[in-house]
């Protein structure tokens, strides 16, 4: 007989034309969801949306297709137009990743929807910079956004447009340190977090600055941590995003792609890659391997 906690899973995860989706109605849902228990669902968070061939980074239509083959965390991020619209973007400036020139606080919004998008080749798709509002509406029922408020935008901003979306059942903020996690706990008690923790102390300070464990994940950084952070965290019943995108992913190419595999089994609960399917092959092996 399945457990209860089995059972929740099982209905937040729904299926649809053959994709998995996330589908939240609270954030309460999401803050269970997203706490750690004995019943654990390893999830891939697609590092800027899992871009590849034809597919741009921090593009709609890129998470769209992230999304078609599992449950899913979208990374994305956040920038800032000349005329204060939020948009998709990593760079301050335009170049790399896009057909506009320069940086992209110079342009309005009106000017930025004129530019096509460039995939990691350097070649032009036909799809464009997308808003975040449009980003969320999408995403509502379907994925987690972890959303990545890059520096000189206002977590304040970002709180309204999750307000006005009504996406607070797919949302977690991204913090820095202590400072900023408190102001987003400040701004929206109810919003989940993910904050920079690599050391037991990480965690005070945040507890001190009135930021609580059911709000939060960790995200420990871009190595393994030990098997007593892990346990430490999961005890604090905070689930632990590992950065494999880098160093660590460029091993499972080399190792093979069961080190994701290894990653969930010594103790990470997420996997922010830029390998999405790889990781994701592994990770419902991982899942088929541990049903009870």
């Amino acid at each position: 007989m399945r457990s209860a906690s089995t059972l929740l899973l099982l209905l937040l995860i729904t299926f649809s034309a053959g994709a998995q989706q996330l589908n939240f109605k609270t954030t309460q849902q999401l803050q269970k969801f997203l706490s750690y228990g004995k019943v654990r669902y390893p999830l891939v968070s697609a590092h800027r949306g899992g871009p590849e061939k034809g597919f741009p980074e921090n593009a709609l239509e890129t998470f769209q297709h992230s999304s078609l083959s599992q449950p899913l965390i979208i990374e994305c991020d956040i920038a800032l137009s000349k005329d204060s619209a939020l948009v998709l973007m990593h760079d301050n400036r335009l170049d790399r990743t896009s057909t506009g020139k320069g940086n992209i606080g110079d342009y309005t919004w009106e000017e930025l929807k004129k530019f096509y998008l460039k995939d990691n080749d350097g070649d032009t798709t036909t799809f464009r910079i997308p808003l975040l509002d449009d980003v969320l509406l999408w995403g509502k029922g379907k994925v987690i956004f972890t959303l990545d408020v890059k520096r000189g935008v206002p977590y304040a901003k970002v709180v309204e447009a999750v307000r006005r979306c009504k996406a607070e059942p797919c949302s977690v903020i991204i913090t820095y340190n202590a400072d900023q996690a408190a102001e987003v706990s400040k701004l929206a008690p109810d919003l989940m977090i993910s904050a920079s923790i690599q050391k037991k102390e990480d965690l005070a300070r945040l507890n001190s600055y009135g930021v609580p464990n059911d709000r939060l994940v960790a995200f420990i950084g871009t190595r393994e941590a030990d098997a007593e952070f892990y346990q430490y965290l999961h005890e604090n019943k905070i689930l632990c995003i590992l950065g494999t995108m880098g160093n660590l992913d460029k091993q499972a190419i080399a190792r093979g792609d069961k080190s994701y595999y290894e990653y969930v089994e010594h103790g990470a609960d997420i996997l922010s890659t830029d390998r999405p399917h790889e990781a994701g092959a592994q990770l419902q092996e991982y899942i088929k391997s541990h049903k009870k």
